[in-house]
């Protein structure tokens, strides 16, 4: 599949999503049920995660090392971030539509989340750790900054138990189309 970077942002801009397959072919996916990263008081984190914020042990960044935290995504036993999707994300990176939100310990990555965003709208495309809580760390502080930004909707795409901890939410999919179009209506600015 040949892809223009306005025809990716289409395609993020009308609730779809890329993905390899197994043979490591790219394509463009939805869901009928969308997870929701709120961004209102229904965001949650766990007790324990409290203490490790308030330690301040983990400074954030965004974009500081990309590639990095595009590779800690892509790096699992099975793994849908193909070489040729992570070379798209760094053409949304380069062309300012993709970020990464990162935490350090010192000098060290500790872990990051991936995502695209486009006008109030952020699509989290994965998280990953590489020192215990480098990831949860992160979702507690992009969600502070998405909110600060005034984001209206960070689709998480896929629920799972580790963004239940969070309080993410399931939506279908005609829910999800009319908080996207909110979304996509609100001018917000990622940086």
């Amino acid at each position: 599949m040949d892809f223009q970077i306005s025809s990716l942002i289409e395609g993020y801009s009308q609730g779809y999503f890329l993905m390899a397959d197994e043979k490591g072919e790219l394509g463009w996916y939805s869901s009928r049920q969308r997870a929701i990263v709120p961004l209102d008081g229904r965001f949650r984190y766990p007790k324990s995660l409290r203490r490790v914020l308030n330690q301040n042990r983990f400074t954030t960044a965004i974009n500081r090392d990309f590639k990095g935290v595009c590779e800690g995504c892509a790096a699992r036993e099975t793994t849908w971030i193909s070489e040729d999707l992570q070379a798209l994300y760094w053409q949304l990176h380069l062309a300012g539509w993709a970020h990464s939100f990162e935490t350090w310990e010192g000098d060290k990555l500790a872990g990051g989340i991936l995502g695209i965003a486009i006008r109030g709208l952020f699509v989290g495309e994965s998280m990953f750790y590489r020192i215990p809580d480098g990831s949860k760390v992160a979702m507690v502080r992009l969600v502070e900054h998405l909110r600060r930004r005034g984001f209206q909707v960070f689709d998480a795409q896929l629920q799972n138990p580790h963004l239940e901890r969070f309080g993410t939410v399931t939506v279908t999919d005609r829910d999800y189309q009319i908080l996207l179009q909110k979304a996509i209506a609100t001018p917000c600015r990622f940086l």
